[in-house]
């Protein structure tokens, strides 16, 4: 069974894709950063790369955006046939709407694209395109070519549209209804787009938990299930048929299904496989390096046979981890040297299958006699440690757990606590920049609101920041920094 578990907080809201208990995609977004990737911006063109068919376009972020005409949202690989490349010319000084289809990354600024896209459940409109595109995951002809009538008969002149995936096991009545949905959001953002002011905003993409729910409709996802009440009754309805599941259980929705755990690892650098070998990941500036390696496993034949037997169990590995981790750019993978030229050639063709699985494009090489795979995973949004993990403050350098996830981990560890003791008073002693997180992001006013306890917070700058203390006894001379945790709704009175 697949589901897509929805936690929220005021501070920050996270979401996992499992199959049957084993998390298998996992997302996260700040709700005071969100990301930029999908919203539209009416935009300033301040210079011309003419060389490269490129711009800077001012969007009114800290950075300006890079333009490369003829960029996109829409992965040209996965659909039927390719749409034709637009010839736009673009001069210093114009004002022209823009889409952003990479986060902006480091000092780097935003991707942008001038080919609009706006997706749906079932497609995705190209308002500046007349092309009609089949997702190749739909693998009946007949099918296929029916979508393709009927997306034809309804579009207008002049508009485009890309046949999703789940559209497969679409009614003729869910795809025309999106495909007017659609045209009318379009509709609004022309509109919208005439009387903005330059260097503005006209649309910004759907909230972390509707994207989720739409990238992965098509992965057969049996329920969705949401900590939140008014998350639940604004997600209802969005997926066909399927209802949303509301969890109303004392511990955190994560806890209870399971994933605690699995995303706590998420940022650990060796990964454990199941027959006692592992991989390391290593990240650097320019790409990430991943190494397989033998471990605890000796097979039962042969050195050769253990090493292929490894390599097949980590390509597997390998593509889960780029997934749930969400790591893009240049990754080069250490395979264990294998002697046989049909072992390499195996674990090349299991690693490209376990790929083309990921709903991000990722390209691949050919194995190297060293054992050396190359692989480019398509960028979008930050990955996951850029939120788990953050520069280490000793002189050590490196990195270390972020004040974000420990104050998560707290969340988890308090909740284990208070409903195992019977005292009315919990009080809670953390590191200062764990006590600073959470005051300030407020991460368990939603939690407090289940807990029939009072809590009460204070900072110990003596503390291990990875380490927390609990106790139904007020600790003696912390009054200064002492504060009792409110409920959602509570804080302001």
């Amino acid at each position: 069974m697949k589901q897509l578990i929805l936690d929220y907080t005021p501070y920050c809201t996270r979401a996992a894709l499992v199959d049957n208990g084993e998390m298998i995609d996992f997302y996260y977004e700040m709700t005071s950063v969100r990301g930029l990737v999908g919203n539209i911006y009416k935009g300033r063109v301040e210079n011309v790369l003419s060389g490269m068919k490129a711009a800077f376009v001012n969007i009114g972020l800290e950075r300006n955006g890079f333009l490369y005409v003829g960029d996109s949202r829409v992965d040209n690989s996965r659909l039927n046939s390719i749409p034709p490349k637009k010839n736009t010319e673009i001069s210093a000084g114009d004002i022209i709407m823009c889409q952003v289809v990479k986060d902006q990354f480091g000092q780097k600024g935003a991707r942008l694209a001038t080919d609009i896209t706006l997706p749906g459940y079932y497609l995705v409109l190209l308002p500046s395109s007349n092309f009609i595109g089949v997702s190749r995951k739909i693998s009946n002809d007949k099918r296929r070519e029916y979508l393709e009538q009927l997306v034809k008969s309804i579009c207008p002149d002049g508009y485009g549209f890309i046949i999703r995936s789940a559209a497969d096991k679409a009614t003729d009545i869910d795809i025309i209804t999106e495909a007017t949905q659609l045209l009318s959001l379009w509709e609004k953002i022309s509109e919208d787009y005439k009387s903005a002011p330059v260097l503005s905003t006209v649309f910004e993409e759907a909230s972390l938990f509707e994207r989720a729910m739409r990238d992965t409709f098509s992965e057969g996802v049996d329920k969705v299930i949401v900590n939140d009440d008014v998350v639940a009754r604004t997600l209802d309805g969005k997926m066909g048929k399927m209802r949303i599941e509301l969890y109303t259980g004392e511990r955190s929705i994560m806890s209870h299904y399971g994933l605690t755990s699995q995303i706590n690892h998420l940022c650990d650098r060796r990964v454990q496989m199941s027959n006692g070998a592992y991989i390391v990941i290593d990240k650097t500036e320019a790409l990430t390096v991943i190494d397989v390696n033998t471990g605890k496993f000796v097979g039962t034949k042969d050195l050769e046979d253990t090493v292929f037997k490894t390599n097949l169990l980590a390509a597997d590995c390998i593509a889960k981890q780029l997934r749930i981790r969400n790591i893009s750019g240049i990754v080069v993978v250490d395979f264990i040297d294998m002697q046989l030229e049909e072992h390499r050639e195996q674990v090349v063709k299991e690693l490209r299958r376990v790929l083309s699985n990921d709903r991000l494009k990722t390209s691949s090489i050919e194995m190297t006699s060293l054992g050396l795979v190359e692989l480019t995973r398509k960028k979008t949004r930050l990955p996951i440690d850029d939120f788990m993990l953050q520069p280490s403050k000793d002189s050590n350098g490196g990195f270390e757990l972020s004040d974000a996830q420990l104050a998560f981990m707290l969340r988890d560890e308090l909740t284990d606590y208070v409903l195992s003791t019977r005292f009315e008073n919990v009080y809670v002693g953390v590191h200062k920049s764990v006590y600073d997180m959470v005051i300030e992001s407020n991460i368990l006013a939603h939690d407090l609101m289940r807990w029939n306890k009072q809590i009460f917070i204070y900072s110990d700058e003596d503390m291990r920041r990875d380490r927390f203390v609990f106790s139904e006894n007020k600790p003696y001379g912390e009054d200064e920094t002492l504060v009792r945790l409110l409920p959602r709704g509570m804080e302001e009175n």
